[in-house]
């Protein structure tokens, strides 16, 4: 994705906002494709009272870098993901700009809402959700223009949740990528591994998935139940195998910060 400005097209086109989308490249077409038309970066900073920076990780330092200096005093910058802001200083040298980071938790894998048409909604928008937000630096009543911006892009939003940046990134990429997702990576491996030793597909997906559905609320406790006393040794036998012992180090501060930077400051990975 071509893109090295604001993107603020998360924000619905409404009476509530005027909203300015600024794009570059193929996004230009994009926003035609959706009836938008793009706005040059000075004139959208111009205006603005809060800039979107909605790209990846890898380049919003990059994309900050150039929207952050051109941002009228006292407005807001506002990005989606915790890693580069907790490596870098995306207003540096703007101390009249505040910065808020905010994300959304995705609908709850214990949710029983289905969408109108009753799909289930796994990313968001279309039933409740939570989200985090938090001020990184600047001006306090800057947090609540940020918690509104969030609850209005992630809507339906239950409660919004305010933490520091140092619990953001422990949260992702901590927990949520460098932790949950490697598992559920090894999860699914399994059930390859299974299917590979000849379980039918049909048979291995009915059993994985159900499975991690009843496991899941036992070990959250969200089923007055236990596992077996069988399952317990498994576990355990499991975990001496899978598991190094010292695995949880990926929380301290140093694997924090170097998992971060790997993100968004690409150009570092091979040093």
């Amino acid at each position: 994705r071509d893109v090295t400005g604001v993107q603020t097209c998360a924000l619905p086109i409404s009476g509530d906002y005027e909203v300015l989308c600024v794009e570059t490249g193929s996004g230009v077409q994009r926003l035609r494709e959706r009836g938008l038309t793009a706005t040059s970066l000075n004139d959208a900073a111009e205006r603005a009272d809060a800039a979107i920076i909605a790209v990846p990780d890898e380049v919003i330092a990059r994309v900050a870098s150039s929207v952050v200096p051109v941002l009228k005093p006292g407005s807001l910058a506002l990005v989606l993901d915790a890693a580069a802001p907790s490596v870098a200083n995306l207003v540096q040298g703007r101390d009249d700009v505040s910065l808020v980071v905010a994300h959304p938790c995705h609908p709850s894998v214990f949710t029983t809402q289905l969408t109108a048409d009753g799909r289930r909604d796994f990313a968001g928008g279309e039933t409740g959700q939570d989200a985090m937000c938090c001020l990184a630096s600047g001006r306090e009543e800057h947090y609540a223009v940020g918690e509104q911006l969030a609850r209005v892009m992630w809507a339906p939003v239950d409660e919004v949740h305010r933490i520091t940046l140092e619990q953001f990134v422990l949260l992702e990429p901590t927990m949520s990528e460098t932790t949950v997702a490697m598992l559920l990576t090894a999860v699914k491996e399994a059930m390859d591994e299974a299917i590979a030793r000849g379980v039918p597909e049909r048979a291995a997906r009915a059993f994985m998935y159900g499975h991690v559905g009843i496991e899941l609320a036992i070990t959250f406790g969200e089923l007055e139940a236990a596992y077996s006393a069988a399952a317990y040794q498994a576990i355990d036998r499991g975990r001496a195998m899978i598991l190094r012992e010292d695995w949880k180090q990926v929380f301290e501060p140093g694997n924090v910060d170097a998992v971060a930077r790997e993100i968004a400051l690409p150009q570092l990975r091979a040093v």
